[in-house]
C-alpha cells in the first residue's frame, strides 16, 4: 500500500509527529477494506483448513487495523481535541461494526471449527493452539451461532455499546475540564503544599488572572481534600467531584445518567441474545472466576474479614476529630483531611514530607533498577515521535543487547487528557515473514508536573502508581510468544491482569529499593531510616476502610450487572438503588444523597472492567500470594524473577492464568498473604 497518511506507515513505531485527525477516516477506511478482503477470502478458501490457510492469511491485515486504530484512540485519550474526538468517533462505529460482522461469520466459524477437528490441529504448537481455542469460544460470544435477524440486532447492540462508552469518557472529561474555582486570597488555601499552590496560582496566571485556579484535575484536587484547611473549600470540591458528569453536575449536556442506564439495558440485551441469565455471566466466559455466585461468594468472604477492621479505623477516626479537630460530625470531605491529621499524629509524616525526597527522575531511575536486576535486562532512553513534550520513550534489551520491547512515559496532568493511571498496546508481538515484531507499550499516568524551575516530585502513592502500571507494561513487552492473539497481555484472563502490576507494588515499601531513589528536594539527602520506619508502619492505617471501599465498588458492580432486582416484580432496581443496598451491607464511611459517583466510573462503563471490577481484589490474592515467594527467597533474587518471567510474564495468554499462577508459586494461591499484607490479622481487629 502506497500513501503519505502516517497511520498506515507500520515500518516501525507510531509517526506521532505526522498524524493529523484529517488522516484518521481515510487509514481506517483503507485498513477495514484490506481487512474485510482477507477475511473474505479466508472464509471462502475451499482448500483444507489449516493453520496456513484459515489463520495465517489474516493476521497482518488485523495487526495493522489493531495498531492504527489504538494510535488513534491513545490520541483521544491523552490529547484530546474536538478535531481527533469527531475523528475518533466518526470511526468508531465502523470498526465495531468489522469486528462484530468476524466474530457472526458463520463461514470462518466453520473453518476454525474444521482446523480444531484437523490431523493438523495436533502438530500446532501450544500458542496456535489455543489461538484457534479462543477463536471458536469468541465466536460462539460473538454470536456466530445466532440466526440472521438475531445477528443483525447484536451487531447494533456492540456497536451503540462502543458509542455510549465513548460518550461516557467524553462527558467525565468535558464536565472535570469544564469545572474550576477560582480563589482570591492565599491565606484560603491554608494547608496546602508550596508546590501546589504554586500551580494554582501558575494555572490562573496562564488564563491572565491573578489568584489561584483550583481544578478537579488529581494533583490539585487530592491534596485539597488531604491538607485545605477551609472546610467549606473541601465541600465544595468534594460536591464537585462527586457530581461530575451527573444530573448534579454543572451541564445537562453531560449528564450520564441516560448514558448509564441504556448501558445497562443493552448489555443485558447482549447477554439474552447469546442465552445467558445476564451480563455478568456472560462477562465471565473467558475469565477465571466462573460464575456471578462464586465472585460474590469471594468478596462477601473479604467482606467479613475487612469490614471489622474499617469499622474499628472509622470510630477511631470519628472521635479523634470530634475530639482534637473540632469536627461533631465527619462528613465525606473532613475523611482523607482528617486521616493526614491522625496519621501525622499517630506516625509523625505526611504524603507531603515524603513526596520533597523523590524527584521524578529518581523515581524512574530506581523503577528501572529494580527491573533489570530481577529480570536481567537493561532500560535506556530512546528516541521516537511523541505527541507531547514531555513524553519519554525508553527501550529493554536483553543481556546480549537484543531488543525486548520498547514503552513511552506519559506522567503528567494535563487539559485534554483523561484523568486515571493506564497501560494499553502499541504494538504487539509476533512474528511477521520478515523478521520479529517487538512488543511497544504505552504507559499513562497523571502527576503533578514540574512547576517552574522545581522538577517534578512524587508522591509516595504516586510511587506505587507508577511502579504498578510498569508491572501491567513488564507483562505487555517480556512476552516470548511470538504468536499474535496470546503475545504479552492477549488472551490473559481479564481477572489475572492485575497480577503482575500488584506484585510491583511491593517494591515501594522495600527498604533497599526506596532509598535509592530519593534525595531531598532542598538539601539532596537521602531519605532517613527513622522516616520510612514510621512509613512503613503506617503501611496499613486506614487499609480495612481502603479495602471496604474496594469491595462497595466491586459489588456494586457485580451485583449492578447479575440481573440484581429491587423486589420479586421482575423490575430491574435503578443503578441507585443498587448502590444505596451494597453501601447497607458493607460501608463504613458515610456518602452525602448527592453523591453520584457512579456517573464517572469509567472502569465498568467504558474501560472493560463491566462486571470484572472484582478482578482487582481477585488478582490482589494471586500477587500477594506469589510476592511471598520473594519474601521467602530474596526480593530482588534474579532466580525468583526469571521464574516469574518464564511462568507468568513470558508466556502471555497461552494456558490459564491458574496454571501459570501454579507453575511458579508450587501451589494454588491461598489468602492469608494478602491479609498479611493488610494488616489484617484477628488479634488486631479486637
Amino acid at each position: 500500500m502506497t500513501t503519505n497518511n502516517p497511520l498506515l506507515d507500520f515500518s516501525g513505531l507510531p509517526r506521532f509527529d505526522l498524524i493529523e485527525a484529517a488522516h484518521v477516516t481515510p487509514a481506517v477506511d483503507a485498513l477495514l477494506a484490506q481487512a474485510r478482503a482477507a477475511f473474505d477470502a479466508a472464509g471462502a478458501d475451499t482448500r483444507p483448513a489449516t493453520w496456513d490457510t484459515v489463520v495465517a492469511p489474516t493476521e497482518v491485515v488485523l495487526d495493522h487495523l489493531d495498531r492504527a486504530w489504538s494510535a488513534v484512540g491513545h490520541l483521544n485519550a491523552v490529547v484530546s481535541t474536538p478535531e481527533i474526538r469527531d475523528a475518533y468517533n466518526a470511526n468508531l462505529p465502523k470498526t465495531t461494526a468489522f469486528y462484530a460482522d468476524i466474530a457472526q461469520d458463520a463461514r470462518l466459524f466453520e473453518r476454525y471449527r474444521a482446523l480444531a477437528q484437523d490431523p493438523s490441529y495436533a502438530t500446532l504448537d501450544p500458542a496456535r493452539r489455543k489461538v484457534v481455542d479462543n477463536a471458536i469460544r469468541d465466536f460462539r460470544l460473538g454470536g456466530a451461532e445466532l440466526d440472521d435477524a438475531d445477528k443483525a440486532r447484536l451487531k447494533a447492540v456492540q456497536e451503540e455499546l462502543a458509542m455510549l462508552s465513548a460518550k461516557f469518557d467524553d462527558n467525565v472529561l468535558d464536565a472535570e475540564n469544564a469545572w474550576s474555582h477560582h480563589v482570591d486570597d492565599e491565606p484560603a488555601l491554608a494547608g496546602l503544599p508550596a508546590d501546589v499552590v504554586a500551580a494554582a496560582r501558575a494555572a490562573a496566571k496562564a488564563e491572565g488572572r491573578d489568584g489561584f485556579k483550583l481544578t478537579l484535575r488529581s494533583p490539585c484536587y487530592v491534596p485539597v481534600m488531604q491538607y485545605a484547611n477551609d472546610r467549606a473549600l473541601r465541600a465544595l470540591m468534594h460536591r464537585a467531584a462527586t457530581t461530575v458528569a451527573s444530573d448534579l453536575g454543572e451541564s445537562p449536556g453531560w449528564d450520564n445518567s441516560g448514558v448509564i442506564a441504556r448501558i445497562l439495558e443493552l448489555r443485558r440485551e447482549e447477554a439474552k441474545l447469546l442465552g445467558y441469565a445476564n451480563f455478568a455471566a456472560l462477562s465471565l466466559v473467558p475469565k477465571m472466576a466462573r460464575t456471578p455466585a462464586e465472585v460474590l461468594a469471594f468478596l462477601r468472604d473479604l467482606a467479613a474479614r475487612a469490614r471489622p477492621f474499617a469499622q474499628r479505623e472509622f470510630a477511631e477516626l470519628r472521635d479523634f476529630a470530634k475530639a482534637e479537630l473540632g469536627l461533631e460530625e465527619l462528613a465525606a470531605w473532613d475523611v482523607a483531611w482528617a486521616s493526614e491529621k491522625l496519621k501525622a499524629r499517630r506516625y509523625a509524616f505526611s504524603e507531603q514530607e515524603v513526596r520533597e525526597y523523590l524527584p521524578e527522575d529518581r523515581a524512574l531511575a530506581g523503577l528501572f533498577r529494580v527491573v533489570e536486576t530481577i529480570y536481567g535486562v537493561t532500560i535506556r532512553a530512546g528516541s521516537a515521535p511523541v505527541w507531547h513534550p514531555s513524553v519519554r520513550f525508553h527501550e529493554i534489551r536483553d543481556a546480549q543487547a537484543a531488543l525486548v520491547g520498547q514503552f513511552y512515559l506519559d506522567l503528567h496532568a494535563r487539559e485534554g487528557k483523561q484523568s486515571g493511571a493506564w497501560m494499553d498496546d502499541a504494538i504487539n508481538r509476533r512474528h511477521t515473514t520478515e523478521r520479529l515484531q517487538h512488543p511497544v507499550a504505552y504507559l499513562t499516568c497523571n502527576f503533578p508536573g514540574p512547576v517552574g524551575d522545581r522538577p517534578a516530585q512524587l508522591t509516595h502513592r504516586e510511587l506505587i502508581t507508577l511502579f504498578h502500571e510498569f508491572g501491567h507494561g513488564l507483562h505487555q513487552l517480556l512476552t516470548r510468544v511470538d504468536v499474535a492473539g496470546v503475545s504479552g497481555l492477549q488472551g490473559v484472563e481479564w481477572d489475572a491482569v492485575e497480577l503482575p502490576s500488584q506484585i510491583m507494588e511491593n517494591y515501594c515499601w522495600e527498604w533497599d529499593v526506596l532509598a535509592s531513589m530519593t534525595a531531598h528536594a532542598t538539601t539532596g539527602e537521602p531519605l532517613p531510616r527513622a522516616l520510612y520506619e514510621r512509613m512503613l508502619a503506617a503501611r496499613n492505617f486506614e487499609s480495612g476502610m481502603a479495602m471496604v471501599r474496594q469491595l462497595e465498588f466491586a459489588l456494586f458492580d457485580m451485583l449492578l450487572h447479575s440481573a440484581h432486582e429491587a423486589d420479586g416484580s421482575g423490575e430491574y432496581a435503578s443503578p441507585q438503588a443498587v448502590l444505596d443496598a451494597v453501601r447497607a451491607e458493607i460501608a463504613v464511611v458515610p456518602r452525602p444523597a448527592y453523591d453520584r459517583f457512579m456517573h464517572a466510573f469509567g472502569h465498568i462503563f467504558a474501560g472493560g472492567y463491566g462486571a470484572g471490577y472484582y478482578s482487582y481484589l481477585w488478582s490482589e490474592v494471586l500477587s500477594a500470594d506469589a510476592y511471598s515467594l520473594f519474601e521467602e527467597r530474596g526480593v530482588l533474587s534474579p532466580v525468583i524473577g526469571g521464574r516469574f518471567r518464564d511462568e507468568v510474564l513470558a508466556r502471555g495468554g497461552t494456558r490459564p492464568a491458574l496454571e501459570s499462577f501454579v507453575a511458579f508459586r508450587g501451589r494454588p494461591p491461598r489468602l492469608d498473604a494478602l491479609l498479611r499484607h493488610n494488616g489484617m490479622v484477628a488479634s488486631q481487629a479486637t
